[in-house]
């Protein structure tokens, strides 16, 4: 039968998040997405919880699970979202980077986050992260400032466990997507795994396409817009 959303099994490319998924949302059509991808103030639940929380598609993987987070009162007033936790807070890592297209323009910008357990700035790094989506509206004119869409962010939230499964591919066949080798449970809100197995039957395959991805990531693309211009907080 054929999938009834790109990327469904589920292992959707960031372009598909973007162009697809966050765009539709955000232009309030296919309302049935929320099967896949719920809505949730995901700043409100803590990581470990956010499994049971996750859509129909996502329910039973160990790996990774979308949300669409909407946009805070806080934030539409002008200030700082807030992303604290009743145990912890998410903190920004490293610089946001920009979402590409097939065709390589720029069609939105995503924030790696990393859960920290405790109080900031104090806590406790976790092995759970985070990718916080957000969609560019396109601008008529090439010399002018494109908008950052702010209703809904689109999270990809997942726990890292040392697998060289790139996110923006699709997985092999007999890859832990299928069932064999993936891990059976869900992870402690310290990342940990009550059981795992591995899967070695791909593994060189699987290092030769990440070698092959990383050579092409070398590609530096230059920026198109200072972050401060895209309003992003």
């Amino acid at each position: 039968m054929e999938a009834p959303y790109p990327g469904f099994r589920f292992y959707p490319t960031e372009e598909e998040l973007v162009s697809f998924y966050l765009h539709n949302k955000l232009e309030g059509l296919r309302p049935d997405m929320d099967r896949v991808i719920p809505v949730l103030q995901i700043y409100n639940v803590e990581p470990w919880q956010l499994p049971q929380l996750a859509g129909e598609a996502c329910r039973l993987d160990t790996e990774q699970w979308f949300f669409f987070s909407p946009r805070q009162e806080r934030e539409a007033r002008g200030g700082r979202p807030n992303r604290t936790t009743t145990s912890g807070y998410w903190k920004a890592t490293g610089s946001p980077g920009y979402v590409y297209s097939s065709d390589n323009k720029v069609i939105g910008v995503k924030k790696n986050m990393v859960f920290y357990r405790g109080k900031a700035p104090t806590g406790r790094k976790t092995k759970w992260k985070m990718h916080e989506y957000r969609a560019i509206e396109p601008s008529n004119s090439a010399a002018s400032i494109p908008t950052l869409r702010h209703e809904f962010s689109l999270c990809r939230v997942y726990v890292i466990s040392g697998s060289f499964r790139a996110f923006d591919r699709r997985p092999f066949q007999g890859d832990g997507a299928s069932g064999s080798g993936a891990a059976t449970s869900i992870p402690d809100g310290e990342g940990r795994r009550a059981s795992s197995s591995s899967d070695t039957s791909n593994s060189g395959a699987d290092h030769a396409e990440v070698a092959e991805r990383n050579a092409n990531d070398e590609i530096v693309r230059e920026p198109l817009w200072e972050w401060e211009q895209l309003n992003w907080l």
